[in-house]
């Protein structure tokens, strides 16, 4: 496993990723067009790939302007391998280390994305629209979960 920052090469690895998976899916893959990847990854914020024998299995990416983690999705065929918690750890060094401000993200209910959030120390704070559990993080508390 390689991990490292995502390059505009791993855009359709990014894609391939993110609709392949099982829960939080896309109703249509046209909503996040390549141009989208690539302005978050490089206007808005920065992206980590975990590749595996040169193909992208995971991503994740940090929005710096609206301070709110924009993806992390992991190939289901390579889930439960560390592969999500080692790119959530980089992000979120990445992301406390450009800003102090708290950083939020949404998830579906009753998903094994919700469950891995309050597992690395993500608060629940109410809801994000109507489908989607709301959750912070601010850096004192990434400070006293971090293992990275």
């Amino acid at each position: 496993m390689i991990f490292r920052e995502a390059l505009l090469s791993d855009i359709p690895g990014i894609q391939r990723v993110r609709n392949s998976v099982k829960e939080n899916t896309l109703s249509d893959p046209a909503l996040v067009p390549d141009q989208d990847v690539k302005t978050f990854l490089f206007e808005r914020g920065k992206g980590w790939v975990c590749e595996i024998d040169q193909d992208v299995v995971g991503f994740a990416i940090a929005d710096l302007v609206d301070n709110n983690i924009w993806a992390l999705f992991i190939d289901p065929e390579y889930e439960a391998k560390g592969i999500g918690k080692k790119l959530h750890g980089l992000m979120l060094n990445w992301y406390f280390s450009q800003t102090d401000k708290t950083v939020w993200l949404g998830t579906a209910f009753n998903t094994r994305a919700e469950t891995f959030y309050r597992l690395q120390g993500w608060i629940e704070v109410g809801l994000h629209g109507t489908k989607e559990t709301k959750f912070e993080m601010t850096k004192a508390q990434w400070e006293t979960v971090s293992v990275f």
